[in-house]
């Protein structure tokens, strides 16, 4: 299926990995030029690399912390500057710690804030001109299953990723019809992630190897198995596309059918 973003602008966060990562090597592989960001400059490097290997537009790197305002407004500008406009907006962030209620501090919750919704806020309010003016700007927020199933363990990831579903939401309304807002919730997929909630759980002594971890992370899930990064990747370019134009509004759970919500 040809998904008709070949020459479009993208901007992608936090891809130097993970589902970001997976997010815009979807994207380029389309025929989308695509920024991608991170933290790491080597790591980012690295990733913008493995990207062009696919893609069959630009790649190009901007590093940058999401929780720095300043670092938000270059991410823009340097999609602007490299190619005329923002076309498609992709959010992704790292996850925040994990751990129980009665060990995370003030500071952990504002971090989280910072980092999950704060971010999108900041870099919506500046694509949001580039957005409208071209033909079908979309909005991707990659979030998690955990807005709707709560995670043991995860309660800032439980609390404050809904405030992005509830922004998400609001957007898919507000800056109709030129903006389409839609939302990805990830079930386990085998990222760096995974393998640090895992790592940080044998910690705690709940796992005594990663295969275990990884064993309990895809138990009960129908597909028996964790999933691909690309197979959610996939799924935010058709998000970005015109194939999905009367998409709006919905958040859609990425997790081998593992989740038990009805809606």
């Amino acid at each position: 299926m040809d998904l008709q973003i070949d020459g479009d602008a993208a901007l992608v966060t936090a891809s130097s990995s993970g589902l970001g990562k997976a997010s815009a090597k979807a994207l380029a592989r389309e025929g989308a030029n695509v920024v991608v960001n991170g933290r790491d400059e080597e790591q980012l490097a690295d990733a913008a690399e493995e990207i062009r290997n696919v893609a069959s537009g630009e790649v190009v790197e901007q590093p940058g912390d999401l929780t720095e305002k300043d670092d938000i407004e270059r991410l823009v500008e340097r999609t602007v500057d490299e190619f005329g406009t923002v076309d498609h907006l992709v959010t992704s962030a790292g996850g925040p710690p994990s751990g129980p209620f009665l060990e995370t501090t003030d500071e952990d919750w504002y971090e989280a804030f910072d980092l999950l919704v704060m971010s999108v806020v900041r870099l919506v309010r500046e694509a949001e001109p580039h957005l409208r003016d071209g033909e079908g700007g979309t909005i991707v927020n990659v979030t998690s299953r955990s807005v709707k199933e709560a995670i043991d363990q995860l309660v800032l990831s439980n609390a404050v990723r809904m405030s992005v579903i509830g922004l998400e939401k609001t957007l898919s309304k507000e800056l109709s019809p030129e903006v389409r807002a839609n939302a990805v919730l990830p079930g386990s997929h085998e990222t760096a992630r995974i393998e640090e909630l895992i790592e940080q759980s044998m910690d705690r002594g709940e796992y005594d190897s990663y295969e275990e971890g990884l064993d309990d992370w895809a138990e009960g899930n129908p597909a028996e198995r964790i999933g691909d990064p690309m197979e959610l990747g996939e799924v935010v370019a058709f998000l970005s596309s015109p194939k999905s134009s009367y998409v709006n509004g919905v958040a859609v759970p990425i997790d081998g059918g593992s989740g038990a919500s009805n809606l």
